[in-house]
């Protein structure tokens, strides 16, 4: 897999930019604010169906603009793909080979990405949301069963919280015409998301469950490439139960977690009341990392934290490879500046198994089969 050719307008800084990209190494290269990570933002939005660092669509839009697009062309093992991007001030538009989609669901696979930045170190340590956000996008890249499991489960849960909410605050009970419900009808009503709950919560955990643990060894390979073998990197998936560290999969597996999470849904209904929120669930789910038995959150250096990441960044890309058969894109956004001379030899090496992007202020040492692209004021600068 790999981009061929992107075209920008009124996206970020870039009114109107076309750029070709190599098949190996492509470093992007500029002074800062030129439009670098914008660029691999674009790239980015195309894998996922959103950008990565704006909260809104609309944002992605140049000052001034009513609208802004991206324009991607892929070679993929099976043929090409030609994916469109519309944002305008209150929507957004994707087609597919010039075919409208619906749903963002139906673009995941038309573009595998990895994409790491000096940001993703709130992957090892920032809050729990941020490493289930990376199980996420993985999982989606690799399944679109999985996304739409997904939005179910966020559909639902919302649904329970609301009636709990509703339940609990006497006044907003009035208003939702809920006011002559009584406990026993509202425990009937609720055990009606319990058992849709249960049935997505089972089969989101199974598959982080099963990512996390196929994830590991690739992990502390990595990680053991990037140190010299100097430390030693473990991963854990925590969920609301115990769980088997290995690859679980049958339709009994999937009816046991089901029967895990019913129980647990409904022991911690009085909780739930007390607290106006559901307790527990695949949303409450963490990764734990350790290096040398230590937790790297709490007890390690920001080096040995970012080094980390790194580490289960390039096991992403590992993983998608060995679970869809193409190897996605790694784009590395302003990584080099951030690593030491040993580590940022080593990340080069690697970077030869698949079409890379890389930002910075300045030109790497060779890397082979590179193409350098510069930068300034949403251009590109051409010799």
């Amino acid at each position: 897999m790999r981009v061929t050719k992107i075209k920008l307008l009124n996206f970020r800084n870039y009114q109107r930019a076309e750029f070709s990209f190599s098949p190996g190494a492509n470093i992007i290269v500029g002074k800062n604010a030129q439009g670098k990570t914008n660029l691999l933002e674009a790239i980015f939005t195309c894998a996922i169906g959103k950008s990565m660092r704006a909260a809104r669509d609309s944002e992605v839009i140049l000052f001034g603009q009513e609208n802004a697009k991206i324009e991607l062309e892929v070679e993929k093992k099976f043929g090409k793909t030609k994916i469109e991007i519309y944002f305008l001030k209150n929507k957004k538009a994707i087609k597919i080979n010039g075919l409208p989609i619906r749903r963002t669901g139906e673009l995941l696979g038309e573009l595998r990405c990895v994409f790491f930045s000096p940001d993703e170190l709130k992957l090892i340590k920032e809050s729990p949301e941020d490493r289930r956000r990376f199980m996420d996008i993985s999982l989606s890249q690799i399944s679109k069963v999985y996304f739409n499991i997904l939005n179910k489960y966020d559909k639902i849960i919302r649904s329970r919280n609301k009636l709990i909410k509703d339940f609990k605050d006497k006044n907003s009970v009035k208003k939702s015409n809920l006011s002559t419900l009584n406990l026993e009808d509202f425990k009937r009503m609720i055990s009606v998301y319990d058992v849709q709950l249960s049935d997505c919560a089972a089969k989101i955990s199974l598959s982080r469950n099963n990512l996390v643990v196929s994830l590991a060894p690739y992990a502390k390979r990595a990680h053991e490439f990037l140190t010299d073998g100097a430390e030693e990197l473990e991963i854990e998936y925590q969920t609301s139960f115990s769980v088997e560290a290995s690859v679980l999969n049958g339709n009994e597996v999937v009816e046991k977690f089901k029967e895990k999470y019913l129980a647990l849904y409904e022991k911690s209904l009085e909780k739930d009341l007390a607290l106006g929120y559901t307790s527990v669930g695949p949303h409450r789910d963490d990764i734990k990392v350790l290096i040398n038995k230590i937790d790297v959150k709490s007890f390690c250096s920001q080096g040995q934290q970012r080094t980390a990441a790194l580490s289960l960044k390039l096991a992403e890309l590992e993983i998608i490879n060995k679970q869809t058969g193409e190897m996605p894109i790694l784009i590395l956004d302003d990584v080099l500046s951030e690593l030491d001379g040993g580590r940022r030899t080593k990340l080069l090496k690697f970077c030869g198994s698949t079409q890379t992007f890389i930002s910075s202020t300045d030109i790497p040492e060779k890397i082979k089969n590179s193409k350098i692209i510069r930068i300034r004021s949403g251009q590109e600068v051409r010799n």
